[in-house]
């Protein structure tokens, strides 16, 4: 009888990986990004294990949104009193906090569990083309489309 492989979490080889956001659409970064948060590029993928890898996101500021959603799009946030709904249009949000607006889209994309918040630790995103993980040694990625 033949068995599925399922991965365990000290076997993993975690890789790190750095993409440039610059011209690149927000959504499609982000489904991108969060594929291989999850692990879902490598054939050892399991559902329940982190098997994901650690994605650097440079040049925040400079994501793109297509049609009328720099104007149009909002994101809310409650401060948990009555009345205290927040909202932010998206051109305020990319010009006063790009690295949160990526980070947002990607959350958006990974599972709402613990898996979820563990995986998403993986994620580092900077507003400029500078980062400070050198050391290790990641590898440019390219996306597709």
């Amino acid at each position: 009888m033949r068995q599925t492989y399922m991965a365990k979490a000290n076997e993993i080889d975690r890789k790190w990986y750095v993409i440039d956001a610059e011209g690149k659409r927000l959504g499609r970064l982000a489904s991108e990004v969060a594929a291989l948060l999850r692990g879902k590029n490598k054939p050892e993928f399991t559902p329940h294990v982190d098997t994901g890898d650690n994605v650097i996101i440079i040049n925040a500021e400079k994501v793109e949104l297509t049609g009328r959603k720099l104007t149009d799009k909002m994101y809310y946030r409650h401060s948990g009193y009555p009345g205290g709904l927040k909202e932010t249009r998206a051109i305020d949000m990319r010009k006063n906090k790009p690295v949160k607006m990526v980070e947002l889209a990607v959350q958006g994309m990974l599972p709402k569990n613990a898996l979820g918040r563990q995986t998403f630790k993986k994620l580092h995103v900077y507003e400029g083309p500078e980062h400070k993980h050198q050391a290790q040694k990641p590898e440019v990625y390219e996306l597709r489309g």
